[in-house]
């Protein structure tokens, strides 16, 4: 949930805040991820296209993580160009379509790479711990989760621009914003229910992600030193997955929750409202460099993936 206000100051509960300075800041900050993006993207997916044909169930995650990067990469101009506009004008004027294709893109590749980079450490998980189902069939599992994710996700993003549009058409405002606002205390039963749904799709992951993680710590800490050694590469990719979640999206998604509460009046505080009013677009930005950190993970886990493939093909 993006919840960038209309105008270039607040004045909440006799506290004002100015962050005037978001838009200009967001068009530099997000055209210098673009361009690292491209560059790093461009090269993991060749590195992915070469690959052995019989794709792994991570290699599977891997390539679906891919594609939302792609999603978010197609999602930056827009939203550059979106920002840009917002900081010679007080309206958007492109369109509500364009307006919801923008930030649904945007929806669609923060929360399906963090499905996905979950997805990734809990397929280490079965794999360290759980070593009798064959890769075939973990392939099979792998495509079927990836198509619940693309769906779950798509509806999560379709859910966010729906609640604005009831949010606005349902009133009486004819000045409807491209984003929900989460000062329109009036519509403060809509906002607080589109963080519920953000925040829920973080945090359930990340839970997922760090029960990997101990469990894998835990087998790997009764292993012998021979068997341990091989699965440093397991280890190391887990490492990247927790680096990209601790870096990029929980910053974003705590920050967003008092982010919301003061500015919806929930939180009366004048202090955490400047100081939340001043981290969102840092927050925000590193959010978005996960797109430059993915690649990271494709090159942590390409070894293991390939061994998984030269194994399951001696198998048959």
């Amino acid at each position: 949930m993006d919840v960038t206000n209309r105008t270039t100051g607040l004045t909440l509960f006799n506290c004002s805040v100015d962050f005037s300075y978001r838009f200009t800041y967001y068009q530099i900050t997000y055209s210098i991820i673009f361009i690292c993006g491209l560059a790093s993207n461009s090269r993991a997916l060749w590195h992915l296209w070469h690959m052995p044909p019989t794709l792994t169930s991570t290699a599977i995650y891997m390539v679906n993580l891919a594609i939302v990067d792609l999603f978010f990469m197609v999602s930056l101009p827009l939203r550059i160009y979106y920002y840009y506009n917002r900081s010679h004008s007080s309206t958007w004027s492109p369109g509500s379509v364009f307006c919801q294709l923008t930030f649904t893109l945007k929806y669609m590749s923060m929360y399906g790479g963090i499905f996905f980079l979950a997805c990734i450490g809990l397929d280490r998980y079965f794999a360290v711990t759980h070593a009798t189902p064959r890769q075939p069939l973990r392939a099979r599992n792998a495509r079927s989760v990836s198509t619940m994710i693309w769906l779950l996700v798509l509806a999560l993003s379709l859910s966010l621009p729906f609640l604005q549009y009831i949010t606005f058409h349902n009133g009486e405002r004819t000045d409807v914003p491209c984003q929900l606002d989460p000062s329109l205390g009036h519509h403060q039963t809509f906002i607080l229910v589109a963080l519920g749904l953000v925040q829920v799709a973080f945090l359930l992951p990340t839970i997922l992600l760090l029960f990997s993680y101990c469990s894998i710590l835990n087998v790997l800490s009764r292993m012998p030193h021979r068997a341990k050694f091989r699965q440093q590469r397991t280890l190391s990719l887990i490492y990247c997955v927790l680096s990209v979640f601790l870096l990029c999206f929980a910053p974003y998604h705590v920050n967003l929750l008092f982010y919301t509460l003061s500015h919806t009046g929930l939180v009366l505080s004048c202090t955490l409202a400047t100081i939340v009013s001043a981290l969102h677009p840092v927050v925000l930005s590193l959010a978005s460099v996960n797109c430059c950190l993915n690649p990271l993970v494709y090159y942590c886990s390409s070894g293991g993936a390939n061994r998984e493939t030269s194994s399951s093909r001696s198998s048959q």
